[in-house]
């Protein structure tokens, strides 16, 4: 954040560039005048610059991102021929809300020179009972003209993709109360008659449409591949067993989806990109196309690697060659090859299902309790069902690279990675029951793993970044699971943040005692086992300022408590530096060797007290 005239000089001399117009034999053209530039798209035709420039008043309190902006048509010589808007410093956004004015503005890949663009209708507060939310906007050259209203959209807009042909884009909207997202489709050159694709809750991975696959576009725009009356998807894939990414087609008239490509047994594969198609084929009197495409394909003892396949469809019987392996690339870490993975499932007291992805390290083994590390971050859900899906794969090939917890598992530990740590209710009051439920999850995994025989409950730790720092702040103000925290880059007294937080809709003023109950920070003389906070001083996260982490360790040291606070000089909500990396490595490993590893039995801990 900008703190002083100062930080506003600095801002414009090195945020101020130049648009400019480089020819092949290295000659260039100034385009314009020098400016600080959020954005700058040619269009289709190469005849404009849709320029979105940034300007003062800059403001101390909020992010560029919130800053006041001009958005401007220029011509090929840096003249503006055309201003959509200016917008003023977004200061006072609802919760969950979008500015007012014109935003995602962005040329129409397949017209030479138009703008497509969203407006709310409501004000952009999503408080407001409101229907239509928003609509789209259309202009095209010569820009002399009134913007012509396209269609409306009942709930939020999301944002739209273009077809590469026959008109066809598709759009989004979420209904922030249901926590629906849904996929409609139209021919933006008569929008008269929407159709819906899709309408899934936000959160069901496994009844996941899929994403459209998409090309470029000579101009370099990106646009959705058709193929007659169908276009691509692909996608994760998630299924209880994990994740299995696919690619499908859908017909684009009847909605029919057939798969012509997901991952199967102990692999790992994931679609990467179409190469072309293989069209005058006749197979089983039937005639079928081979579509080519390149995969990523990975296992637990094989590294990732590139492979051309040959897809049947729509016959997706008939035989095909065996894919042709394109890259060879070896094992970069052989010494990870004794990591072992599963994917454990089991259930809240409630009901509600969870799971976690267990590793155990190198020469485990069988029967051996060890010190264990929990890592996860929490996130809502409006209903059991969808709190309860798996996601990721344990037949992935395991590396671990930056800062990971999982370099606990070359230490002799533990990880229970990716721990479910559902908040399951009504969106908004679902924060209500934030601490019961946490602890809830929390219980359930040590008891799983204790079940299981592999961890030593005694001798559990629990770490999180961001929201998963604000989540062990509270398991470890509210229970006594675990023998020390690691905390990174988080927030801990709501009461910094009162404008909402995560998907907190509400107010501090709407709710005071929501926001006391869920910061561990008004419950620091609670905090009995160590904690280890770790946080950039150059947070750039609206949510959680260097001063939350600076505050909470004064507040638990002041109680007593046993608490480190490490600042990273220069580093924002996630660290770089090769020595920042190789730093918090060290003192996460020694924080959990000393109060988690090496810890004595909380009795004797007790007795010495």
């Amino acid at each position: 954040m900008l703190k002083s005239p100062n930080d506003e000089k600095l801002f414009d001399y090195y945020a101020t560039s130049q648009f400019a117009l480089i020819s092949l034999d290295g000659k260039v053209k100034n385009i314009g005048q020098p400016a600080i530039f959020d954005s700058a798209e040619v269009s289709p035709d190469g005849k404009y610059v849709l320029a979105t420039t940034i300007h003062r008043p800059y403001s101390y309190q909020f992010p560029m991102n919130r800053f006041p902006k001009k958005v401007e048509i220029w011509d090929a010589s840096g003249k503006s021929v055309h201003a959509i808007a200016d917008l003023p410093l977004q200061d006072n956004l609802p919760a969950q809300g979008v500015p007012v004015g014109p935003r995602a503005i962005n040329w129409i890949p397949t017209e030479p020179a138009a703008l497509m663009w969203a407006e709310a209708l409501d004000g952009g507060d999503p408080r407001k009972k409101v229907t239509p939310r928003d609509h789209l906007l259309t202009l095209a050259a010569s820009f002399s003209s009134q913007p012509t209203e396209l269609l409306k959209v009942e709930q939020r807009f999301q944002g739209r993709q273009f077809g590469e042909k026959d008109g066809l884009m598709l759009y989004y909207d979420v209904n922030r109360d249901t926590q629906h997202r849904r996929v409609f489709m139209v021919d933006y050159r008569n929008a008269a008659s929407p159709k819906m694709v899709s309408d899934l809750n936000v959160n069901d991975r496994y009844h996941e449409l899929g994403q459209p696959v998409t090309k470029l576009l000579p101009t370099g725009s990106s646009v959705i591949r058709q193929n007659g009356d169908n276009i691509f998807l692909t996608g994760a894939g998630a299924s209880p067993e994990g994740d299995r990414p696919f690619l499908r087609q859908i017909n684009l008239k009847t909605l029919k989806t057939g798969d012509i490509f997901r991952s199967e047994g102990n692999q790992y594969e994931s679609f990467v990109a179409v190469i072309g198609e293989d069209s005058n084929i006749t197979l089983n009197t039937n005639k079928s196309i081979f579509l080519k495409i390149v995969t990523r394909s990975e296992s637990t003892g094989e590294p990732p690697n590139l492979y051309l396949r040959r897809q049947c469809y729509p016959d997706d019987k008939c035989s095909v060659p065996a894919p042709s392996k394109l890259t060879d690339f070896a094992d970069p870490t052989p010494q990870l090859r004794g990591i072992t993975k599963q994917l454990v499932k089991y259930k809240r007291p409630d009901g509600v299902d969870l799971s976690f992805t267990l590793y155990l390290p190198p020469g485990y083994k069988q029967g051996t309790k060890l010190p264990a590390v929990v890592w996860a971050y929490p996130l809502e859900f409006t209903d059991a069902s969808t709190a309860g899906q798996v996601s990721g794969s344990t037949n992935r090939f395991t590396q671990i690279g930056s800062y990971s917890h999982l370099f606990f598992l070359l230490e002799g530990y533990a990880v229970l990675d990716n721990t479910t740590m559902p908040i399951v209710g009504d969106p908004l009051t679902v924060n209500d029951t934030y601490v019961e439920q946490v602890v809830a999850d929390a219980k359930a995994a040590i008891d799983k793993a204790t079940e299981m025989g592999v961890i030593d409950p005694d001798r559990v730790g629990v770490g999180g970044h961001s929201y998963g720092a604000f989540m062990t702040g509270n398991l470890m103000a509210h229970s006594r699971l675990f023998r020390a925290g690691i905390a990174r880059s988080g927030a801990y007294n709501r009461t910094l943040t009162p404008f909402g937080f995560q998907s907190e809709r509400r107010t501090f003023w709407e709710a005071p005692e929501l926001y006391e109950k869920v910061s561990p920070f008004f419950y620091a003389d609670k905090i009995k086992d160590p904690i280890l906070m770790i946080h950039g001083e150059a947070d750039d996260n609206t949510g959680t300022f260097p001063i939350q982490s600076e505050r909470m360790f004064a507040a638990i040291s002041g109680n007593g408590g046993t608490a480190r606070l490490v600042m990273l000089p220069l580093e924002a909500h996630g660290y770089i530096a090769k020595e920042t990396t190789e730093h918090v490595l060290y003192e996460m490993i020694t924080w959990f060797d000393k109060y988690v590893k090496n810890a004595r039995p909380r009795e004797q801990v007790a007795g010495k007290q």
